[in-house]
């Protein structure tokens, strides 16, 4: 499916009215969401590698799936609370990994590397 389209029609499903202004309660229950759900999906990979030693089931990969998917709402959310289309989001990363795949510099810290 498209980014931008996925995006579009996840909005149908948000209870707010999508607003440009990072205190609205729309904007801050979606960034409070996106980190809840990557949360989540720590959670049970976490409990995958501690209780079966890393060797996940059709079911729990269909679980983590799942959890992904609300994040990935949650962060087309965001960006459309701030007025980007999450193909914008994708490419800009893509850019950002592909210099420092360039310069060697996918290891590190910080932003700006």
């Amino acid at each position: 499916m498209n980014l931008d389209k996925y995006q579009k029609q996840s909005a149908k499903y948000d209870l707010f009215e999508t607003s440009i202004n990072l205190e609205s309660p729309g904007f801050l229950e979606k960034v409070l969401g996106l980190v809840g759900e990557a949360g989540e999906t720590a959670d049970k990979i976490k409990k995958i590698i501690r209780d079966k030693g890393g060797h996940a089931s059709e079911e729990d990969r269909e679980s983590i799936v799942k959890e992904l998917g609300d994040t990935l709402w949650y962060l087309a959310g965001v960006a459309r609370y701030l007025g980007v289309p999450l193909s914008e989001v994708a490419k800009g990363n893509i850019k950002k990994l592909e210099s420092r795949y360039k310069r060697n510099k996918l290891h590190g810290e910080g932003d700006n590397r």
